[in-house]
Order: C-alpha cells, then structure tokens, then sequence
C-alpha cells in the first residue's frame, strides 16, 4: 500500500492511503539505518509504502518514495541532530514578527537560504500587523522592502483581526505550503484564520523571556477549504544550516548569485579577496549589509563545522 504522511509524533506516522482513508503507522526498525542521518527519517509530507499488521488497522512504512525537496534544521544546541521539518514542498513560508517575540534578520536568511539549497520557493509573512505603531510600520516597510527586492513573495497580516487573509489564501490554494516561524509569532492563529473552524489552541508569549511557547507539539498536514495543504510545523528556536558547504553559500544569495561570475577569482569567498563583486557591490549598496552579515555569520559557522 502507497499513503502521504499527515501527521508525525516522533514514533507514529498518520499515513492518508490513495482512497483517503488514514492508518496510524510505525517504522520498521532497520529503516533509520539506510543513511538517513535525522533525528526523523520520515517526515510529514513524505509519499511512502507500508503495509498492514496482521489483523490490525495500524500499519508498518516499509519504504520511501524519493522526495522532490525537503526542509532540513540542525539543532544548535550540543547534540547538533538534524531534523527535517516538511518533505515535497511547493512552496515554505516563514511567519515573522518584529516584536513578542521579535524575528532577527539573520533567522530570516538562515531560513531564506536552506529553502535556495533545497530548491522550494520561499515567502515571508509578517504577522501581527495590529501591534504596530507607525514607526513600527516605517520597520515592517523597510524589512518587506529588502526581501521583496530579493524577489521574495511578502505578506503582512494581522492573524487576530484577519486581515489580510483573503490574500494570502489566494496563495496557498492548490499548493503544499509548510508553515514556520519562532514560538509565539501566531502560526496557529494564522491557521485558524486561513481554516475556520479548525481551532488549533494558540498559547500566550512567555513574559520573562518574550518567547513563544510551544503549543504545536508535532507537525501535521491540514485541508484548506478551498484546495491545497498546510503543514504546521512545531515552533523553531534556532535554523542550523544543513549540508551547505562554505563554498557554496554564495549560490543561495540572489543577490551574490548573479554576481559570481564577475569576481576576479573563481573561487572567491567574497570575504575580503580583491576584484569581488560582492563586495564592490556591497559597497555600492546594491547589497544590504544585514544580507552580508548573515552570508559572513553562516559561512564561519559553517567553515567551523568542517
């Protein structure tokens, strides 16, 4: 039997069968030994094979099909275990926010960067448009500016007032959209706005740390009313870049990308080499320097790993 993984609590998988009837399922032990190096070999979005336990209505995933694309993190914490957080994408959205809790730059171009490496268009959404002041506004212009020029699709929104929705459902219809972003920053309560009826449980920011809690504790796939899948995916604290080596960061900036040819160097780091176009660009403001400052931060991090 075929199924498209739905929902996945670490040790069980929600498999939906081609006749839209769903099974819980298990893996098969020697299946997390054939060179899946994730804390998760299975993840939700994931076509697999898997077979029926003997007079029972829960199954056994016996194979994977081969993914289009995925969405990998590594933990920052000690254990540094990799986990993928959604497979066969059209399209990934980061759910940001400036404020309670506040979305840094860099977490937006870590994200922005694993979606270029794994080949998934990728677009911001903005939420809690009903907290800003107007300087805040001014903010929020300047952030869509930078991303929206990088040709990156961006929504602002208010989950809680629902506005602007109606906009962003255009966008999701008919498409496997995942769904991410810190704890706190109204993923759940955006769903709900996009799902009526759905009613997720939503959670208040934490006051001592101003971080979100957690109140998504899987991944699952949900309908949307009028076509389409969202995966809902657990609050992430830290994105650790996957499998990216240093020399190939600069192919997932746009930015960087077009100007690679022009670097006298060939294998220009576009650090501090002569004759680089990144950084000539960079001093010409054709490149933002919060960009560059990410491009720097994930490229020692990575040269350090290596």
């Amino acid at each position: 039997m075929r199924g498209l993984v739905t929902k996945s609590t670490g040790s069980w998988y929600q498999v939906l069968d081609d006749s839209g009837k769903r099974y819980e399922c298990r893996i098969k032990g020697k299946f997390r030994t054939q060179g899946i190096k994730t804390t998760n070999p299975i993840a939700v979005g994931d076509r697999v094979e898997f077979e029926l336990e003997d007079g029972q209505q829960s199954g056994v995933i016996s194979g994977l099909e081969p993914r289009k694309n995925y969405i990998i993190r590594r933990s920052v914490n000690l254990s540094k275990q990799t986990q993928i957080i959604g497979a066969n994408l059209d399209l990934a959205l980061l759910v940001v926010t400036l404020a309670s809790p506040a979305t840094s730059l860099g977490f937006i171009d870590r994200f922005l960067v694993t979606a270029e490496a794994y080949g998934i268009p990728a677009g911001l959404v903005f939420n809690k448009l009903d907290l800003f002041s107007d300087e805040g506004l001014e903010i929020l212009a300047d952030y869509v500016a930078i991303y929206e020029n990088l040709g990156y699709v961006c929504y602002t929104v208010s989950a809680l007032e629902k506005e602007n929705i109606e906009t962003l459902n255009g966008v999701l219809q008919d498409r496997i959209t995942l769904v991410s972003g810190h704890s706190g920053v109204g993923k759940s309560t955006l769903i709900n706005a996009i799902v009526p009826g759905l009613d997720l449980k939503t959670g208040m920011i934490s006051d001592w740390s101003d971080k979100g809690k957690h109140t998504t504790t899987f991944a699952e796939m949900i309908d949307l009313p009028f076509g389409g899948k969202l995966i809902d995916t657990p609050g992430i604290r830290e994105l650790g870049i996957v499998d990216i080596e240093p020399q190939e960061l600069s192919h997932y900036f746009p930015e960087m990308r077009k100007l690679l040819n022009q670097c006298r160097f060939h294998n220009c780091r576009h650090i501090n080499e002569p004759g680089c176009a990144v950084l000539q660009a960079l001093e010409n403001g054709g490149i933002e320097p919060s960009r560059y400052e990410s491009y720097l931060s994930i490229y020692h991090n990575e040269n350090n790993r290596n």
